[in-house]
This record gives C-alpha cells, structure tokens and sequence, in this order.
C-alpha cells in the first residue's frame, strides 16, 4: 500500500469514526431507507356527501341503494312503491309504526332493510316511498 493510500484511508476512517461518535449517519443513508420503507399508496376516508345535514342521505338516495332491490321488484311481499292497494294499510300505522317495524325488520326484510343508515335517514326513505303511495309524510326533524 502506498503512502497515499494510507493518508486517504487513516482520514476516512477517522472522519467516519468523528461522525459515528457525534452519534449521526450519513443523510443519504436516512433518505434512502425513508424511500425503501414508504407506503405504496395512502387512504384517506372522508365523510359522506349527502343532501342533508352531516352527510344524511335523502330519502331516495337510500332507497336508491338499498330498498329498490326489493321494492321495485315487489320480492318477498314488498309493496311498491306507487302500489297504493298494497301501502294503503301501512300507512294506517302512520310514519310512526312503520319506522317501528323497518328498523326491526319485517318478513324476509332485514332491520332497517339491510342498510346502514340513520333513524333520520330511515324516516327519508319510508317517506320517499309511502308519499309515492298517497301518504304525505313530513320530513322529519332532524335529531343530533
């Protein structure tokens, strides 16, 4: 080994022990572990954009998405909506009772049909079908 080289390697190696000894690494070292070690992708959740209050869901959105699949088709029993022979004694229990029996779930349908809403967005959409029907049901107050 030549003089030189071993001037070069005494200097590297005191300069790194200097730097280890302060207790640092070098940066290019954290920037490419901090690029190794990143996420390949990131999810944000945001709240729901609905037409109501805090994200409520009208009426016809949650019909819509839930109990069209059984109303529309009448399956299982389910009157539909504008059917006002099949509504007409389910609107004598008034909104009351018929918010009772959907979120407790009636014959084939699941509490609340299976949706994940609300009381308040339950109301919505019984209103939305049951005012298709002849009722004339009254948005209800909203309850935080």
């Amino acid at each position: 080994m030549s003089r030189l080289d071993l001037v070069a390697l005494i200097t590297l190696l005191c300069s790194t022990s200097v730097v280890l000894a302060m207790g640092s690494k070098p940066k290019s070292d954290d920037e490419a572990l901090a690029t190794r070690i990143a996420p390949v992708a990131k999810l944000e959740m945001a709240a729901a954009k609905g037409s109501g209050p805090e994200g409520a869901k009208s009426g016809e959105e949650i019909y819509k998405a839930a109990c069209s699949a059984c109303h529309e088709s009448g399956a299982a029993g389910a009157p539909k909506p504008g059917d006002k022979a099949a509504w007409g004694p389910r609107l004598g229990q008034g909104l009351d009772g018929l918010l009772k029996s959907s979120t407790a779930g009636k014959n084939a349908m699941p509490p609340r049909g299976g949706a994940d809403v609300t009381d308040n967005e339950l109301a919505r959409a019984i209103i939305f079908m049951a005012n298709k029907s002849g009722a004339k049901f009254k948005e209800p107050k909203i309850k935080k």
